[in-house]
């Protein structure tokens, strides 16, 4: 024989499984909604492997080497070698060749009259810059021997600031 009591319980149990898969439904698809506030990240990651090929590049080979290869690039104004080491470092996976982009600017401290700060080209990539891109900014100082490239007198043969500027964008 049945009761009322049953059908109740039974009419509960339908109910309180719906709403769990309703709840369960709504959790997973939440979790799941890409933002564009989540773009943000790639960028951060493209950031953080310009500033690890800057540093690197900063950074002796070994104990005994008087100059990192950074230094030696800017004193001499070293396009090619900049471009080929950088592109080298930030292009490196072990699955894909990545497709980085970049433009390269050395800004210094000028021996000429009436210009004290100067920027000078130390690469520039292979495509252009359009301003669609989202690009990152990353710098590094380095420390140089003489002032880059104007070093015309005898007193600019001391150690001096030179900023490595790079703008790096994913084609």
């Amino acid at each position: 024989m049945v009761n009322e009591s049953g059908q109740l319980y039974t009419i509960e149990g339908i109910a309180a499984g719906l709403m769990l898969l309703m709840t369960a439904y709504i959790v997973v698809n939440s979790t799941s909604v890409y933002t564009p506030g989540d773009t943000h990240i790639s960028d951060m990651q493209l950031e953080v492997l310009g500033s690890d090929a800057l540093s690197m590049m900063n950074t002796a080979p070994n104990a005994s080497a008087a100059k990192t290869p950074l230094q030696t690039i800017v004193e001499n104004n070293d396009n090619a070698t900049f471009r080929t080491l950088f592109l080298n470092t930030i292009n490196s996976r072990a699955d894909v060749e990545d497709n980085l982009q970049f433009v390269a600017n050395v800004t210094y401290v000028s021996d000429l009259p009436g210009n004290p700060v100067n920027t000078s080209p130390l690469s520039i990539s292979s495509r252009p810059f359009s301003g669609t891109e989202h690009a990152v900014h990353v710098s590094e100082w380095v420390i140089v021997e003489n002032r880059f490239p104007d070093c015309h007198t005898t007193g600019c043969q001391r150690k001096h600031a030179a900023l490595v500027e790079v703008l790096l964008w994913r084609d």
